[in-house]
């Protein structure tokens, strides 16, 4: 959807700022200057609604009402809005509508926990009150023991406690509340013991309180009004009479000192303590991934829509925004009408969404200006990739690693291991639903609760997208849909034939909605939410670590089994986004990124260099086996160590220690986060270590990254020049403005410089680009490219803007693979070099076929009068090494 269909004020470009305690609202208005100085249009900004103490990056949330108060609070963000409007700078804020963080600071989650279905907020969250377990029916699993329950009681470490009128249950950090009619005997046992008819009474009316399982609204508001009015007169009762204060007391000493009474106490809670580990089977709330501590939200119900999105939506009216980054939007139950309900909101707000595209899939025509673009990096990163060096690289990969298994069926078992091992609990909740909706159809009902989990686990492994966007509420199917649907049916019926088929055909019906009723339809919107966790777990988070042949190509939105993106190919995504989503973001680095624009950028020249590639990896592990320690790291993990030092060289051990590690956990091959094998991390760390002991090793290392420098970085540089005029809006991660060479998160996430960047800045108006290119070290070549062009957009707004054309410059000549060109509104050119890694800056014949006129060139400063025809790269590149041309006279 265009700017002019929604008439939003779309963004020249945006910088991103990960805000937290240590860089909060009044340090983001330090900085909101140098953004505006930069070129930048709006401050991009991480979450900033509540989250739990102490959060490093401001996605779990827990109240959604409130300025998180580690930022600064309310007050400080109202003066960062002035600053920013003083400035002429926008905001544009990432919100999380799928999850809210469950801690015991989210009042919405704590209500439920103590008033169970009868809390106000039961419909916030996505529970399932009716399991198939009768013990767990009316009751949330809450899996946060470090051990079984009945040792852990027995240990003494879940403990009742009092403050004022509320009675808690603690273990460790973790606080949990007592429902109110459950201190009944508790306090009559005290009022007995001081003599307190009052406080009788008051444990009588306590204990007739609305039973939990009674859900109806009307009685819910009568049953808070009861417990509110109850509760103050407890705690002025114990406030007003010490020894009724100190009968109460006692009696929690006793019950926290027996272990009989407070099982019995803790079984009539509206939640049952578990072992961690049940989550993997037992959770009956649907997550965020596999996150326990983030529990899905219902934004599909109005009123919770309207009650999470009330403080966003009023920012967005009253001008305080002027757009949203939404994320996750693929573990809502129905986006389309997420996106919809957001737009009839805020007409006017630029509306971009983390969705994520297989290749070959295009987005849904949603009311929203496009993706937070990866699909744009996929792109971009593609053109830098030499697709004749894959056989080269793929048989040196298999060679050391051993490794035969394609990607695909690395995929396919991890995708399988992530439903067996970490999201279990949602594929039995799919299966428990999917058990009584067969119960209805007497030619399916015999099937077996394996059969139903069995097929529905090989469709859900075998869906080749995220997901679907069947809506059964209007029993809408696009064909994408059917596709994806019927090809998976179809793997899962090749890779096991013993699947029973007519079950297989059946499921596909349902899913497509052939088949009608309540819950059909409800397994056919739960199995959307759960395969886009599997495919973000199965493969982002565990394929991507395992198949390690050229990881530049392992990111988010990617296909590492797609080697390359030719020039045509670029040209007509661009072609296409110009067409359809020309306000869409552009991202090179995100706060998800496994490795910035630059680490990448490094690394495609692999692909070119394959050869040299194998024997120096063959070389160093040679020299590097007396490190290895019982065997250990496994090849496949050191392949992986030895791209991620090549990468990001020079680097800390710590920050690579960190990485690597938190890689292998991914990968849960050796080892994962829920069952680290701490043997094996010994040994990766101690490798790692006595690598950067070994003094010959790093020589070596310098010596072949020294080769790689500047091809690398001019591969960067190319890139954010394709970014920043490619169709869409260009975003800016913070301090990616410079060489930088960050890793997975949270390694991405380090304090940023702006004091040096600011002065660097400065310094560039006393420059011109040979000394710009001499201090290429300090990264002024990428400030250079970025000041200049966002210098142009604001000048030059209709060539960039949705309205401005996108045209293919033809490159001739010898070398003419090794430059990309392109023509913006008929009046902006850009050309980048590509593949470029033993062309030491010789260009021989080749030429661009440029427009005649006079052109500018906006990085070296040069005019060309071109009377048409072929202009020769050697002399448009001959003083920067890539070129933003403006047509002079055309503004």
């Amino acid at each position: 959807m265009t700017a002019q269909e929604t008439g939003s004020q779309v963004p020249r470009a945006t910088y991103r700022l990960q805000l937290n305690a240590s860089f909060d609202f009044e340090r983001a208005a330090d900085v909101a200057p140098y953004l505006s100085q930069l070129g930048a249009s709006h401050l991009y900004s991480s979450p900033i609604l509540q989250t739990s103490v102490g959060s490093t990056h401001g996605y779990d949330v827990v109240d959604p009402r409130r300025v998180n108060s580690d930022l600064g609070g309310s007050n400080a963000w109202s003066a960062l809005r002035a600053r920013l409007d003083e400035l002429g700078l926008g905001v544009v804020l990432d919100i999380v509508p799928n999850h809210l963080a469950i801690t015991s600071d989210n009042p919405w989650w704590w209500d439920v926990l103590e008033n169970g279905r009868s809390s106000r907020y039961a419909p916030v969250f996505d529970v399932d009150w009716q399991p198939p377990e009768p013990h767990l029916r009316d009751t949330i699993l809450m899996p946060i023991l470090g051990d079984h329950y009945g040792r852990e009681l027995e240990a003494g470490h879940i403990r009742l406690e009092r403050e004022g009128a509320h009675f808690l249950v603690t273990y460790f950090e973790h606080r949990l509340p007592l429902a109110p009619e459950t201190l009944q005997a508790l306090l009559d046992e005290a009022a007995r013991r001081a003599g307190s008819d009052e406080l009788a009474v008051l444990a009588e009316a306590l204990g007739r309180l609305l039973p939990a399982e009674d859900a109806d609204r009307g009685a819910v508001h009568r049953r808070h009004r009861d417990k509110g009015v109850l509760l103050d007169w407890l705690e002025r009762l114990l406030q007003e009479q010490p020894d009724v204060a100190r009968a109460v007391d006692a009696v929690v000493g006793d019950v926290d000192r027996d272990v009989e009474r407070l099982d019995q106490l803790l079984a009539a809670q509206n939640y049952r303590l578990a072992f961690w580990r049940a989550a993997g089977r037992d959770l009956g709330y649907r997550r965020f991934f596999d996150i326990t501590s983030l529990a899905g939200v219902r934004v599909e119900d109005e009123e919770v829509f309207e009650e999470s999105h009330a403080r966003v939506l009023g920012w967005l009216h009253q001008g305080a925004l002027d757009g949203l980054r939404v994320d996750h939007p693929d573990g809502l139950r129905d986006p389309a009408e997420y996106f919809a309900r957001i737009r009839a909101a805020a007409p006017r707000a630029w509306l971009v969404i983390e969705k994520i595209l297989e290749p070959g899939e295009r987005l849904r025509p949603w009311p929203v200006a496009g993706t937070t673009g990866y699909d744009f990096m996929q792109q971009g990163d593609g053109v830098f990739v030499n697709p004749g060096g894959e056989a080269g690289l793929s048989a040196a990969y298999e060679a050391f690693t051993g490794l035969d298994a394609s990607l695909p069926e690395i995929v396919r078992e991890a995708k399988l291991f992530v439903l067996d091992e970490v999201l279990g609990s949602e594929l039995n909740r799919l299966t428990d639903l999917g058990l009584r909706m067969l119960e209805g159809h007497r030619r399916q009902r015999d099937h077996t609760r394996h059969d139903v989990h069995e097929t529905l686990r090989e469709i859900c492994a075998a869906l080749p997208v995220y997901r679907t966007y069947v809506r059964a509420e209007g029993g809408e199917v696009a064909q994408e849909d059917e596709a994806a649907v019927g090809a998976a049916v179809e793997a899962a019926r090749e890779a096991h034939p013993e699947l029973p088929a007519d079950l297989l055909d059946f499921l596909a019906d349902v899913l497509l909605l052939r088949v009608g009723g309540p819950l059909e339809g409800e397994l056919a919107m739960r199995f959307q939410q759960l395969t886009g966790a599997v495919m973000a777990k199965g493969v982002e988070d565990t394929a991507f670590y395992r198949y390690n042949r050229l990881i530049s190509l392992n990111e988010v939105g990617g296909d590492p089994g797609h080697f390359g993106v030719s020039p045509a190919d670029f040209h007509a995504h661009n072609a296409y986004v110009t067409e359809h989503w020309p306000d869409t973001m552009l991202a090179t680095s995100t706060h998800d990124t496994k490795r910035s624009e630059d680490v990448r950028a490094r690394l495609h020249l692999i692909s070119q260099m394959p050869g040299e590639w194998a024997s120096t990896v063959e070389r160093w592990a040679e020299r590097n086996e007396r490190h290895r320690l019982a065997g250990m790291p496994d090849r496949n993990t050191e392949w992986f160590l030895y791209q991620t030092l090549v990468g990001a060289w020079p680097i800390e051990s710590e920050r690579v220690q960190a990485a690597v590690l938190k890689a292998a956990r991914e990968a849960k091959v050796h080892t994962s986060w829920t069952r680290p094998d701490e043997g094996f991390e010994e040994q990766l760390s101690g490798f790692i270590e006595s690598l950067y002991e070994d003094r010959e090793f790093r020589q070596d290392l310098d010596a072949f990254v020294a080769g790689l420098e500047w091809p690398g970085r001019l591969n960067s540089l190319a890139l954010t020049l394709l970014k920043l005029t490619s169709p869409g809006v260009p975003d800016i991660y913070q301090g990616t403005e410079l060489w930088d060479n960050s890793l997975v998160d949270p390694d991405n996430r380090r304090p940023v410089d702006f004091e040096l960047r600011r002065r660097l800045l400065a310094e560039l108006d006393t420059l011109g680009p040979e000394e710009v290119l001499a201090r290429r070290a300090e990264g002024l070549p990428k400030l250079w490219t970025i000041r200049q062009a966002l210098a142009l957009r604001r000048e030059m707004p209709a060539a960039f803007g949705s309205a401005g054309s996108y045209e293919p410059l033809e490159v001739r000549g010898e070398r003419r693979e090794q430059a990309l060109a392109f023509l913006r509104g008929g009046r902006v050119a850009t050309v980048v070099p590509r593949l470029n890694l033993h062309v030491d800056g010789e260009w021989d014949d080749t030429a661009l076929e440029l427009p005649a006129g006079t052109w500018r060139n906006a990085l070296s400063g040069e005019v060309h009068r071109h009377a048409g025809g072929l202009l020769r790269l050697a002399e448009l590149l001959a003083r920067f090494p890539t070129a933003l041309l403006v047509r002079e006279g055309s503004r």
